[in-house]
């Protein structure tokens, strides 16, 4: 058994039958083959910043470690072709000191290149797909690499194909962006809103996030976490109507289509849990949508945490939260949403 404390981001002390760092293609394809042929429950990870071990992993993890990225532009665009391994905050610092603007409002996102298409990670009124061009995945069992455009990578809210039908026996093993070169700031959340979007730099939007995100979100070294535990919940308008009635001053951004996003950490908040614990996982003080290690805490210390949060958000609102990260059990993933009803 190896340790998988160091190799994700809520530090638990969960182990695996074996780690395996791959560099290229040829070196996953290799473990993955041979891991299959052993029978063994196969993980592949980037750098584990969306996943709960809820106990040991009977099986490979598999680490990617394809780092780096390539730049070429034409007369309107710049184009990233990323590798799956590349730190993403990296990847952010890097456009912007070569002047490549537009990916500033995801910055601080925790994680890898590789598993932001997962997720279609977002933030701050930007989303991964507003700037993919391109998925690039490897069939594990043939090794055939493909290309998948954006509108074949199906992106909604925290969701993907690769949520699906690219779930199993495919490894996404890099990314391509598309940035135009002329760039429009995207100042609709938060204390952004307080810029001047004529004058505004790409720079000083990418130092308010990382200001904002920093002050709000424990450092994983400090405290295990994985980010935002849940989703922003996504209701009716009409839904949303009775609800503004009862609790008028409720967090709210109406949807093209006609729905309405509501803010998962104002609701954990108005119920009084900051703080709240459950053995060594507690709900985090300044950011009630972290979900946090505290003290020594163990995998179904925050599945019974996570549990309770969505227990007194449905009494209170008569909201449904859905956890955003990923929960994974002995033999692989399983399903957060029946462990945490």
């Amino acid at each position: 058994m190896q340790s998988l404390t160091p190799f994700h981001t809520f530090h638990l002390p969960v182990n695996a039958n074996s780690i395996i760092e791959y560099q290229n293609v040829e070196q996953l394809l290799t473990a993955w083959q041979s891991a299959k042929q052993a029978k063994q429950p196969i993980l592949l990870l980037g750098q584990g910043s969306n996943v709960l071990f809820t106990e040991d992993f009977a099986g490979v993890v598999l680490i990617n470690k394809m780092t780096g990225f390539v730049h070429h532009q034409d007369q309107d665009f710049h184009y990233l072709h990323v590798q799956g391994g590349q730190n993403w905050h990296a990847l952010v610092q890097s456009a912007l000191k070569q002047g490549i603007y537009g990916l500033e409002n995801l910055a601080l996102i925790p994680g890898v290149a590789g598993s932001a298409p997962i997720q279609n990670i977002g933030a701050y009124g930007v989303e991964f797909a507003q700037v993919c061009d391109f998925v690039e995945v490897v069939n594990l069992q043939t090794g055939e690499v493909s290309r998948l455009t954006k509108d074949e990578c199906q992106f909604g809210y925290r969701e993907s194909i690769f949520k699906h039908e690219y779930k199993e026996g495919f490894a996404i093993i890099s990314v391509g962006l598309k940035l135009p070169k002329v760039w429009k700031p995207v100042l609709t959340y938060g204390s952004l809103t307080q810029f001047d979007p004529q004058s505004v730099t790409a720079q000083q939007v990418f130092d308010e996030v990382c200001a904002v995100r920093s002050s709000k979100l424990p450092n994983p070294d400090e405290f295990g976490n994985a980010g935002s535990f849940f989703k922003n919940p996504v209701i009716s308008a009409e839904d949303f109507a009775q609800l503004q009635a009862s609790f008028p001053h409720i967090p709210h951004y109406p949807q093209a289509d006609g729905s309405v996003k509501l803010a998962a950490g104002w609701l954990i908040d108005q119920c009084d849990l900051k703080g709240f614990q459950v053995g060594g996982a507690a709900v985090h003080t300044q950011q009630a949508l972290v979900l946090i290690n505290k003290e020594n805490a163990t995998g179904m210390d925050i599945v019974h945490l996570a549990k309770a949060v969505r227990q007194r958000v449905r009494e209170k609102f008569g909201v449904e939260l859905h956890p955003e990260v990923r929960f994974m059990g002995r033999n692989g993933e399983i399903d957060s949403e029946a462990i945490t009803r």
